[in-house]
C-alpha cells in the first residue's frame, strides 16, 4: 500500500494530511476522514490503514487548522467553525487532493462538518456519508461531558497526553473546541436545515453508551433526511466507535460501501 504524507496549502494555511492508496480500484470512491473535536491525523491511529485494506478505497485524513501538525488557528474559534470547515475548507481539500468522488467519514464534530458539507451548496463530488456519533443539535449530556473534559484537562495529565498528538497546538485544539461548545451563544446551534438536501446514502454509527450524545441525534437525522439512513447501534460502546469497537465499525463501513458504491 502506498502512503503519502504532506501538507495542503489552503488560503495561506498549512494542513497536514495522510493519503493511503491500496491497489488501484477505478470504481471505488475516496474515503475522506474528518476527525473529532480533539482529533487529528495521528489520533486515527491504525483505523485508516485497516479501512483502506478492507475496502480497497483510497483513504485521506487531514488535520484541521489548530490540530496535530497543521498551522495553529486564532482563539477563540468562531461559533461557526464547523460551518466554515464544511462549506469553505473541505471543498478546497477535495480540489487540492484531486478527488472527484468522495465518501465523507466523520466522527463527532467531523460528522457534523460532513453533514454541513453534504447539505450545503451542491457538491456532486460527495457521494455518501458515514457518520459516527454525529451532532445536529445541542444536548445537555453533551455539555455536561464537555464541562467534565475541561476539568480533566486542567487537573490531570490530559494536556500532556494530548500534546503527544498536537504538540504546540494542544491548547489551541482543546480550548478552541471546548470554549466554542460551552459558549452561551452555542446553545441554539442546529444543523437540521441541512438534512433535506442530503440525497445520498448515509450510514449512522453510534455507541449505545455514548457520553456525548443520545439516540435522539440519530432519530433527528433520520427524520430530516429525504431517505432513511442505515443505522448501527453498538453495545458496550461510548463516543468513539472506531476505537472502542473497531471490528464492528469496519464491517459496517465496508458493508455500506459494497452495497452502494461497488
Amino acid at each position: 500500500m502506498q502512503e503519502t504524507q504532506g501538507f495542503f496549502h489552503i488560503e495561506g494555511v498549512q494542513l497536514e494530511y495522510q493519503l493511503l492508496s491500496p491497489a488501484k480500484n477505478d470504481t471505488a470512491p475516496t474515503l475522506v476522514l474528518l476527525h473529532e473535536g480533539l482529533g487529528c491525523v495521528a489520533m486515527w491511529k491504525d483505523f485508516p490503514r485497516q479501512l483502506a485494506q478492507l475496502s480497497g478505497c483510497r483513504v485521506l485524513s487531514y488535520s484541521r487548522a489548530g490540530y496535530g501538525g497543521s498551522d495553529p488557528c486564532h482563539l477563540p474559534r468562531p461559533l461557526s467553525f464547523m460551518h466554515d470547515e464544511g462549506l469553505n475548507v473541505l471543498p478546497k481539500i477535495l480540489s487540492a487532493a484531486k478527488i472527484e468522488r468522495a465518501v465523507l467519514v466523520g466522527h463527532s464534530d467531523g460528522a457534523s462538518i460532513s453533514l454541513i458539507s453534504a447539505g450545503g451548496p451542491a457538491d456532486h463530488r460527495i457521494a455518501g456519508l458515514v457518520l459516527m456519533a454525529p451532532h445536529v443539535f445541542v444536548e445537555q449530556i453533551t455539555l455536561a461531558s464537555i464541562r467534565a473534559a475541561k476539568t480533566t484537562f486542567e487537573t490531570t495529565d490530559l494536556r500532556e497526553r494530548l500534546s503527544r498528538y498536537h504538540g504546540d497546538n494542544v491548547d489551541c485544539a482543546f480550548r478552541g473546541w471546548n470554549q466554542a461548545w460551552l459558549d452561551q451563544g452555542f446553545v441554539d446551534w442546529n444543523l437540521e436545515v441541512y438534512l433535506p438536501n442530503i440525497k445520498i446514502p448515509v450510514l449512522l454509527i453510534q455507541g449505545k453508551d455514548d457520553q456525548y450524545g443520545t439516540i435522539k441525534q440519530l432519530k433527528k437525522i433520520n427524520a430530516g433526511l429525504p431517505g432513511e439512513a442505515e443505522l448501527i447501534l453498538l453495545p458496550d460502546c461510548g463516543h468513539s466507535p472506531f476505537r472502542e469497537r473497531p471490528t464492528e465499525s469496519l464491517q459496517a463501513i465496508t458493508g455500506f460501501l459494497q452495497n452502494h458504491f461497488y
